[in-house]
């Protein structure tokens, strides 16, 4: 009589499988849970205790791990081993059916403790589906309800499951217990206090544990296929939640991230309108609501169609302020009923992305290069000991200053080579993604039009010819902030003091390619 173990935590489907193979004359064992949920079905079940002669244990923490158990799936079909089972008086087991304590859920939730989490890390499940994957040549491994089906319909029809098909599961198998060991091992390691790379922050090895939570309709382009991977299932947009609007595009998603990345960076209440991954407009005020005339301000033209990021709760003045502009989504920490419902009925299509405050940013940013993929910690800004230094002959004015401090977090979200023009609490021209820096000056001025006399200047890196500051003073700029280290800064600093200009060094780079 063929014997077939089930010790599963998601029942879906149990009843109706473990009765058609009682059906065919299989002997069915099942552990804890899983025999009750059997047992109540009026299918005959033995007890995993009887077979292995011991007690479940540890509140549960011990059922399987036995030699009865495993040696039984773990035996080849060869006379040796199949003696060596009838000597110790064990039974050879023919399938496994299990799968496991639903981790990944579990961290997903809000609020879960540590030992909360540990709690739900499946061994005696694993070690059942690993044991019966090895041992395919012999063993049917079934880790998943969706293939219930097709396994008992082998089974009626030529009596067994192929070789073939039995492989197949056992792939499937260790794909689970790779995934499963892949989580616990990511989230463990954000838990950990001190970072597995040691001095350098960057673990030897990265564990990601991603779970595909959405399939995009396409990627950049039509003709390419994407999907939204996350840490762990029914993980939302960017962790938060989409509240309306269309379906979210790969595009959609990486211009929703810049955006929430740039408006997370000020602390006053703060619009961010951002296009194909730059900002157009950046501004803070007492209120979204002034906030977003001023970002607006700075790009009308590009604006068109982009993202709005907000670091505080959209209220029905934004949506008024916003008026017909066409945009494809907006970020905030969250909606107040009625503006969302002004935008659901006259915004259908417009998503809406809540992402909770105080969210934890990414531990790491990754991207794809030929053959591997580069890891860096993400850039948040200035180091603590930043030290900024006037080096020009004139000093800024307190007006300047401030919105030098503004500029300077404003152009960190800009891509390279990347200037920002701005004043103290509103970007005026943004000119960034060009291979010339110079070019980046004069798109920036471009876009500023009358508006850069009096502004400020910022630069991700250092000038490394003067020219740029001939192009800025000509349009009106009136101060510059930007790294320094260039082996021309004396050509630069002496062309900021003939125009009169001040210019401070941060001795910090930001580059975002």
């Amino acid at each position: 009589m063929p014997r077939a173990i089930f010790s599963v935590y998601d029942k879906t489907g149990l009843e109706e499988f473990a009765r058609g193979l009682a059906d065919l004359g299989w002997d069915l064992v099942a552990s804890g849970g899983t025999a009750r949920a059997l047992e109540s079905a009026g299918l005959t079940v033995t007890p995993v205790e009887r077979v292995t002669q011991a007690p479940e244990m540890l509140s549960g923490r011990v059922k399987t791990l036995h030699p009865a158990i495993h040696a039984g799936i773990l035996a080849r079909n060869t006379p040796e081993d199949l003696d060596t089972l009838k000597r110790h008086g064990y039974a050879a087991i023919d399938m496994v059916v299990s799968n496991l304590y639903p981790f990944q859920e579990t961290v997903a939730q809000q609020g879960i403790t540590l030992a909360e989490a540990i709690e739900q890390i499946d061994i005696g499940g694993v070690a059942l589906v690993r044991a019966a994957a090895k041992n395919f040549d012999r063993v049917t491994v079934v880790v998943d309800p969706v293939d219930y089906p097709a396994v008992l319909g082998m089974l009626r029809g030529a009596g067994q499951v192929e070789e073939a098909i039995r492989r197949k599961l056992a792939v499937k198998a260790f794909r689970l217990t790779r995934d499963y060991d892949t989580a616990i091992h990511a989230y463990l390691v954000q838990e950990t206090p001190v970072a597995e790379g040691g001095e350098t922050g960057l673990p030897d090895v990265l564990s990601l544990g991603l779970t595909r939570v959405q399939e995009l309709r396409y990627g950049e382009n039509a003709h390419q296929k994407a999907g939204l991977y996350a840490i762990g299932s029914g993980v939302g947009p960017l962790g938060g939640e989409l509240l309306g609007g269309k379906e979210l595009s790969y595009n959609n998603l990486l211009d929703a991230d810049a955006a929430w990345r740039a408006a997370s960076m000020y602390e006053t209440p703060t619009v961010v309108i951002v296009k194909h991954l730059t900002p157009t407009g950046i501004a803070t005020a007492q209120t979204l609501a002034e906030a977003f005339p001023l970002a607006l301000a700075s790009d009308p033209v590009s604006a068109f169609g982009g993202i709005i990021a907000c670091n505080r709760l959209v209220d029905e003045a934004l949506v008024e302020a916003i008026g017909s502009l066409f945009v494809e989504a907006i970020v905030a920490p969250d909606f107040s009923p009625p503006a969302q419902q002004m935008l659901s009925t006259s915004r259908k299509n417009c998503r809406l992305i809540r992402i909770p405050p105080g969210q934890t940013p990414a531990g790491y940013e990754m991207r794809s290069i030929r053959g591997g993929f580069l890891i860096q910690q993400p850039d948040q800004g200035d180091p603590v000991d930043a030290d900024w230094q006037v080096v020009s002959q004139r000093r800024p004015t307190s007006e300047e200053l401030q919105a030098m401090r503004f500029g300077w977090k404003a152009v960190q979200r800009v891509k390279s080579n990347a200037i920002v023009l701005a004043v103290a609490n509103a970007t005026v021209g943004v000119g960034g993604g060009l291979p010339s820096r110079v070019d980046a000056v004069r798109l920036a001025v471009a876009k500023a039009g009358d508006r850069a006399r009096g502004a400020i200047l910022a630069s991700d890196a250092f000038f490394p010819f003067p020219d740029s500051i001939a192009i800025a003073a000509e349009a009106g700029v009136v101060g510059i902030v930007q790294p320094g280290g260039s082996i021309r800064d004396q050509e630069v600093i002496d062309a900021a003091n003939e125009h009169g200009m001040a210019m401070v060094f941060t001795g910090v780079r930001h580059f975002q390619h």
